[in-house]
């Protein structure tokens, strides 16, 4: 059944909701969860009342692994009879990252696709035999919406574009098409009742892998707004400039976002993200003793850069295997009896695995090198393609033809120079190729991760037995050597390969002969080098150093108070302190009403005015709304900016009893006829000659950068600059100034788009001191204090504000409203979500006012 949330996601995809037939009746759950099923709808009540759920105790920690495949194999029985064979997946990720975590520490449920369809008849007795044997929790998907959605949108669309592949031509990838994109969507929702079945919210957790599930983390947490949940990309994530022609690119984005932890191969695709988020969602990111985060909502979504690793335990138990000492011994004879030494290539056949680069640079080999001809053999196996179409066919004839002419150029009796074997190879005979190949070729375009080299190197370590096969001593020092793309993710961690660009097809084969000439000593060295690496960091490393990061970061959960907002693919969680709330508009008013002497501050920039309008000057009704505010002698009001004292005189000139602070509260004037007064000693501005070239170097380097020179104060602005490289030269700046500026008076601060140098000592929390001390000595200590500010300079005013309550500048059970621009964490205790929140806040105010003023 498709529940009316759903309907409503898919309306937002594609405007329409699509009907689909049986998709998989219910199967018993696991652990229960108090008023929950899996169809009911996603509406806010019960995003409300999921945060109340009680919950069932477990013994271990269980964690939820969602991916699109089970690991597990599925065979009809021979007979005549109905039903099915099932047995674990041996090669699958997913279980040889169960065994690295053990069993005995936690306990782990598997939610995904079987590779054979089940009839509808027989689902629920395939459901009940999985779940009770191996604990696994099979989503069926018609065979119509699947193909829509595997080959269609993540094979066609998202893993070309992963891959750097633009759709320039219908030929080059995928065009978007909205109906493909739905069948995603809907999948992605599929996925989330099935683990609405067996999910304890409040104690598992959830770990989503890979790309064909990125939109299923605003199901889940659209349901459980604290889930524990998890997510690992195991593709590229591709730059900026690629990501954003993808017509969904926010949908996918936020998608993501709502995962507490986002795990990555290498920092290059974290950093594409990063930026992303920064470019797509005006997000940044900072590092926190060494975990970078995303502030998002109050949320801090943490992200994990870490390689997978290979399972240790499986290939030593099949290089233990008499079958794979058979094999060894066969290719010992049919290659290193024959005088031959091996090269080895292992890729999947399709468009990014660079074969045919590889078989070129072979053939470059054979004819810059002639001595290498009846010596050196290529074995390339080519594992059959996970995708299929045209460019699939076209990968397999270019292979077949290249190898062809290289074997009829270089090849003679007893000798082809290359052998292609395109046909399913068992785990054991992969290794033993392995095991004889003198060095591993890994010439990818663009690879997520490719744990090829990591196999080849722990197989070349061999065991006592290979080694008698191979007719070696025990003894002797283990080599091995690797040629390996610059593209893959596991390039970085293999310092000891010589890596190449595969498209230089010249440099490829230079490596090839740089492998087979280099000195014995040098093999073993870097051979050392890997197998100390791989061997210790192994899938059960990966896994439990990411869950340990997921639970690291979901730490602080119960700590805060959390509700969903927005609708469809855009919802969103919100978690703040307990402390922080909304400002109520009726609240507020009341309290205004009971009380007699009121101090405000109001910050101007992104307060009053939008940070994004171009023009800054106060509307006539801003200007209506303070004027009224003014006029009530129980109000002292002052406006608090960055803005020097020139422009704010002339913008808020209409206004007669406005109190005015300038430049963060270094020039003060109590209203339009007083004179302006310091409140610190006259500063020295000396240090503008040092600082002002300073920022003009950078301003000529960053185009969209401006200097704004106040009296007190200089200004770097990039606001209009391109905002990953203002960012970066923000940051030399900062490093720039407070090392030329480091024996003069000022700070040197960073503040929204703004690096700025002001005198020491000067900040807005100054002029909220000013005010509250003026008021006192004039004997009128505020019962009603409210002070209103967006950015980082009005935290200032916010500490001074609550620090004063139990003081004596402020009247005994004054009511105190501190509070900032849109829900973030804040020294203030209360937030309004914009400015025209804070307008109608104030307009209500100056009613209050009105009503109460004589004429």
């Amino acid at each position: 059944m498709v529940s009316k949330s759903y309907s409503n996601l898919l309306e937002l995809a594609s405007g329409e909701a699509p009907s689909f037939g049986r998709i998989g009746r219910r199967i018993p759950r696991i652990m229960t969860v108090a008023s929950l099923i899996s169809d009911v709808d996603d509406d806010p009540s019960e995003s409300a009342c999921s945060e109340d759920m009680s919950s069932s105790s477990v013994q271990r920690d269980r964690i939820i692994i969602v991916a699109n495949q089970l690991p597990i194999r599925a065979q009809r029985k021979s007979d005549t009879s109905k039903g099915w064979i099932f047995n674990w997946d041996e090669n699958s990720l997913l279980l040889q990252l169960k065994d690295g975590l053990g069993d005995d520490e936690i306990e782990v449920i598997y939610v995904g696709c079987l590779k054979e369809e089940i009839h509808p008849n027989e689902q629920d007795e395939v459901s009940q035999i999985l779940l009770e044997t191996f604990k696994c929790v099979p989503t069926f998907l018609p065979p119509d919406l699947f193909s829509r959605y595997y080959h269609g949108f993540c094979k066609q669309q998202l893993w070309p574009l992963f891959h750097y592949m633009l759709p320039l031509s219908p030929d080059l990838g995928g065009r978007f098409n909205r109906s493909l994109w739905q069948a995603y969507v809907s999948v992605n929702k599929i996925f989330a009742d099935r683990i609405m079945e067996v999910i304890n919210p409040e104690d598992d957790f959830v770990w989503i892998h890979d790309y064909h599930l990125m939109v299923l983390p605003t199901f889940l947490r659209k349901r459980f707004n604290r889930v524990k949940l998890g997510f690992f990309l195991h593709s590229p994530f591709p730059s900026s400039e690629i990501y954003k022609t993808l017509p969904v690119r926010e949908e996918i984005l936020r998608a993501i976002l709502n995962s507490d932890l986002i795990g990555f191969h290498t920092f290059d695709y974290a950093r594409h993200f990063l930026s992303c988020c920064s470019r797509m969602l005006g997000l940044t990111y900072e590092s926190k003793r060494g975990y970078i985060g995303l502030e998002y909502y109050g949320r801090t979504v943490s992200i994990k850069i870490l390689p997978v690793g290979i399972h240790m335990g499986q290939l030593q138990s099949v290089l233990s295997l008499p079958e794979t000492e058979a094999k060894v011994a066969e290719l010992m004879k049919q290659f290193c009896d024959q005088g031959r030494i091996m090269l080895l290539g292992v890729d999947d056949m399709d468009i990014f695995k660079g074969i045919s680069l590889k078989l070129l640079a072979m053939e470059q080999l054979l004819v810059q090198h002639p001595e290498w001809q009846g010596k050196v053999v290529l074995v390339q196996i080519a594992n059959p393609a996970r995708g299929r179409g045209k460019d699939v066919k076209e990968v397999q004839a270019e292979t077949s033809s290249t190898v062809k002419r290289i074997n009829e150029t270089f090849g003679k009796p007893g000798y082809k120079p290359v052998v292609l074997i395109d046909e399913p190879l068992k785990f054991y005979e992969r290794i033993a190729y392995y095991v004889v190949a003198e060095c591993c070729l890994v010439t990818a375009v663009r690879d997520g991760m490719n744990l090829i080299p990591y196999e080849y190197i722990i197989s070349r370590q061999r065991n006592a037995k290979l080694d008698k096969v191979l007719e070696l001593e025990p003894s002797n020092p283990k080599k091995s050597m690797l040629v390996v793309s610059e593209f893959i993710g596991c390039s970085p961690s293999l310092s000891g390969a010589i890596r190449v660009n595969p498209w230089n097809i010249d440099a490829v084969a230079d490596a090839m002969d740089c492998a087979l000439e280099m000195a014995e000593p040098e093999k073993q060295l870097r051979h050392e080098k890997h197998y100390r690496y791989v061997s210790t960091h192994d899938v059960g490393y990966w896994a439990r150093s990411f869950l340990q990061d997921l639970e690291r970061t979901c730490r602080g959960h119960l700590r805060q108070r959390c509700w969903g907002i927005g609708f469809g693919l855009s919802f969103r969680v919100v978690a703040l302190d307990s402390n922080f709330r909304k400002l109520s508009m009726e609240h507020i008013v009341s309290a205004y009403k009971r009380t007699t002497t009121r101090a405000i501050l109001l910050d101007y920039d992104g307060t009053l005015m939008p940070q994004a309008s171009i023009d800054k000057s106060p509307t006539s009704k801003s200007i209506g709304i303070l004027n009224n505010l003014c006029r009530d002698k129980n109000n002292m009001v002052f406006i608090v900016s960055a803005k020097s004292r020139k422009v704010l005189a002339e913008w808020l000139s209409p206004c007669e009893k406005l109190g005015i602070a300038a430049e963060h509260g270094y020039f003060l004037r109590l209203k339009r006829d007083a004179e302006w007064e310091t409140c610190a000693p006259v500063a020295d501005s000396s240090w503008k000659q040092i600082a002002e070239p300073v920022m003009k170097l950078y301003t000529e380097t960053t185009d969209g950068s401006t200097i704004e020179d106040k009296e007190t104060a200089l200004v770097w602005s990039y606001e209009d600059a391109d905002p990953d490289f203002g960012s970066c030269q923000a940051k030399e700046l900062l490093d720039h100034l407070e090392s030329v500026l480091a024996n003069e008076p000022v700070n040197v601060k960073s503040g929204q788009n703004v690096v700025e140098v002001k005198p020491q000592g000067v900040n807005k929390g100054l002029v909220a001191k000013r005010l509250l001390s003026t008021m006192q000595e004039r004997g009128m200590s505020p019962d009603f204090v409210l002070c209103i500010g967006d950015d980082r300079s009005d935290e200032d005013m916010f500490e001074v504000i609550t620090s004063s309550i139990a003081g004596p500048s402020i009247a005994p059970r004054a009511e105190v409203f501190a509070c900032t621009v849109g829900r973030k964490p804040s020294k203030a205790k209360y937030y309004l979500d914009d400015t025209g929140e804070i307008v109608r806040l104030l307009q209500g105010l100056a009613s209050v006012s009105e009503q109460t003023v004589p004429l």
